[in-house]
C-alpha cells in the first residue's frame, strides 16, 4: 500500500523483452536504503516487485496484463518515472490510500500554466466515471491528487510548484498517457450496494 507521495523520480535505463512482457531497469538515488529483492515498489503508480538490484539500479518484471492497463510498456529509455516505496505502519498518511493497482490509463488533454501553479485536464474511459467525484482523490502516475474540476469523461487537477518540480508532471504534454487509480473506497461502496441489490426479493 502506498500514499501517492512520490519520493523521487528515476529513469528507465534498460528495457528487455521477456515473452509478452518486459523486464524494466530503473536508476534512482534515494530509495535504496531498505529496497531489497522481493520488495514492492510503485513505478508510475503501479505496484511492482524488485527482481534485481545492482548499484544504483533496480529491475522489475511486467507481464501482459500490467502492460494492458498501464503506460509502462510505452516507456522509452531515459524516460523519468515516479517512484515510491510502500507505506510503513508508523508513517503519517499524507496523501490517500493508493494500492498500486492501476485501473486504466487516461490521456492528458490540456496543461495550463497559471500564475503560481499548473492545471492539468485528463480524459478517462466512460466506464470509470462512477468512481470519481468532485474534490475526491485520484492517483495519477502514482501521485495523490484532488479532483478540482469534473466533466462528463474528464477531470482537472491543480498542481502546486513543489509537485510540478518533484514529479514527472513537468514532463507531460497533451496526448500523453497517464496511469489512473481511482479511490478504493468507491469500489467497495459499489460492491456493497451490488450485494444489497442481490438480497432484494424479485
Amino acid at each position: 500500500m502506498f500514499t501517492g507521495l512520490v519520493e523521487e523520480t528515476g529513469k528507465l535505463k534498460n528495457k528487455l523483452k521477456t515473452g509478452d512482457g518486459f523486464q524494466l531497469t530503473f536508476s534512482a538515488e534515494k530509495i535504496f536504503d531498505d529496497l531489497e529483492i522481493g520488495s514492492s515498489i510503485s513505478v508510475n503508480g503501479c505496484c511492482l516487485t524488485v527482481v534485481k538490484k545492482e548499484g544504483n539500479t533496480f529491475s522489475v518484471d511486467t507481464i501482459e496484463e500490467t502492460l494492458k492497463k498501464t503506460n509502462l510498456g510505452a516507456l522509452e529509455l531515459n524516460t523519468r518515472v515516479n517512484l515510491e516505496r510502500p507505506l510503513k505502519a508508523d508513517a503519517r498518511l499524507g496523501g490517500h490510500f493508493v494500492l498500486g493497482h492501476v485501473d486504466t490509463t487516461g490521456t492528458v488533454i490540456e496543461i495550463q500554466e497559471l500564475s503560481n501553479s499548473h492545471f492539468m485536464k485528463i480524459k478517462f474511459p466512460d466506464d470509470f466515471k462512477k468512481y470519481i467525484i468532485y474534490v475526491g482523490s485520484v492517483s495519477i502516475d502514482g501521485v495523490s491528487m484532488t479532483v478540482a474540476e469534473l466533466g462528463e469523461n474528464w477531470f482537472g487537477v491543480g498542481i502546486i510548484p513543489f509537485t510540478w518540480q518533484e514529479t514527472i508532471f513537468s514532463d507531460k504534454k497533451a496526448g500523453d498517457k497517464v496511469n489512473l487509480e481511482f479511490d478504493v473506497l468507491g469500489k467497495y461502496v459499489e460492491r456493497i450496494m451490488e450485494g444489497k441489490q442481490d438480497d432484494i426479493p424479485a
